[in-house]
């Protein structure tokens, strides 16, 4: 870090407020400017302080964390991570990752000194991710997901790939809100999602995703048929891998293993296994995210001959995991948000 990042802490608990405070004073490049107990605090506070990320609980008295990043948003986009308890409100979740917030970081449900310290080099961590997050796209993203857009028609010609595989992080669950109700009910292929997201969330998730598009998108079990006109996400906490059965049907697996991923689920990990079982006839799709995971897959992908596309720098909330495959020379297209429905149709 070549600056002091300014946090402002947002949480009704003036025990959590005080913990988060000393955990981020553990970096030497994060200066917490000031503590609020709830969303109205927060706005007042963060117009004097103007804060490079902001961390926010969610249920708060006065304004709760959503009708707080909405007002912040409104007035100033400012990065917001969600801090708050798991399975507090899935949907209260969603709502806030609607609104604008960036990130997720569960708080334990026993807030013993101990325990919330385990988590103090995610948090750190996550705040200087988050500070490198473009707004902008942010805020695209936003507004093309809640105007819509015009769902595309099947094109007849020859098919080139048997599934879509699509590896998403930071700022995806409003790019896949844009993304995937574009695609058409008779959108002849698989898809399979691997998104980044605490568990708990991604079943919800999904079925929100469901209602807005043609497609059927669900949370996957172990053992659900891989078939057209369904969109299979990962879940949160388990790899997502492929196995043929003897009459030539896929079916999902499901597994804790491999233990040593940055993430579960991999985005590496669900990429090899489509490669290995559908080889050339496979498209990958890594859209805005940190980190690098989906080189490794995007790598096996190119090495059976499949093809790899990534969305562009342009759209990107952060420009981080397609970066590290356009750098590597394995995208052979990059696209912003706006012209991968049609690419991937095209490709299907």
């Amino acid at each position: 870090m070549d600056r002091t990042l300014r946090v402002l802490v947002v949480d009704d608990s003036a025990y959590v407020r005080k913990m988060l405070k000393q955990m981020l004073s553990r970096s030497p490049f994060i200066e917490v400017v000031g503590a609020a107990r709830n969303g109205r605090e927060a706005l007042e506070l963060a117009a004097q302080t103007e804060p490079d990320v902001i961390t926010s609980d969610l249920v708060m008295p006065e304004m709760d964390g959503v009708a707080f990043i909405r007002e912040q948003m409104s007035i100033k986009p400012v990065p917001v991570i969600i801090v708050s308890i798991a399975g507090e409100s899935g949907e209260l979740a969603l709502a806030a990752l609607d609104a604008g917030a960036i990130d997720f970081l569960q708080k334990p449900t026993a807030l013993a000194t101990e325990k919330i310290f385990e988590m103090s080099d995610d948090l750190i961590e996550k705040v200087k991710s988050a500070a490198g997050v473009q707004m902008k796209p942010l805020v695209a993203q936003r507004a093309m997901a809640e105007t819509g857009g015009v769902a595309l028609k099947a094109k007849p010609g020859k098919r080139l790939v048997d599934i879509v595989l699509v590896g998403i992080s930071t700022g995806g669950p409003q790019a896949l809100k844009y993304l995937i109700p574009l695609l058409p009910a008779d959108f002849p292929v698989p898809m399979v999602v691997v998104l980044h997201m605490p568990i708990g969330y991604t079943e919800l998730y999904a079925k929100q995703l469901d209602a807005l598009s043609s497609l059927h998108v669900v949370e996957a079990k172990h053992g659900d048929a891989v078939e057209p006109g369904t969109v299979l996400f990962a879940p949160a906490g388990r790899h997502l891998t492929f196995a043929r059965r003897a009459k030539g049907a896929v079916t999902v697996h499901l597994d804790l293993r491999p233990f040593d991923t940055l993430h579960r689920p991999s985005v590496d990990v669900t990429f090899q296994s489509a490669a290995e079982i559908f080889r050339s006839r496979t498209l990958g799709v890594v859209m805005t995210g940190m980190g690098s995971d989906g080189k490794q897959g995007a790598a096996w992908i190119k090495s059976q001959g499949g093809i790899v596309f990534t969305e562009s720098d342009e759209t990107c909330v952060i420009y981080g995991m397609p970066a590290a495959i356009v750098e590597a020379g394995l995208s052979d297209k990059s696209l912003p948000l706006y012209e991968l429905a049609n690419a991937i149709q095209e490709a299907v």
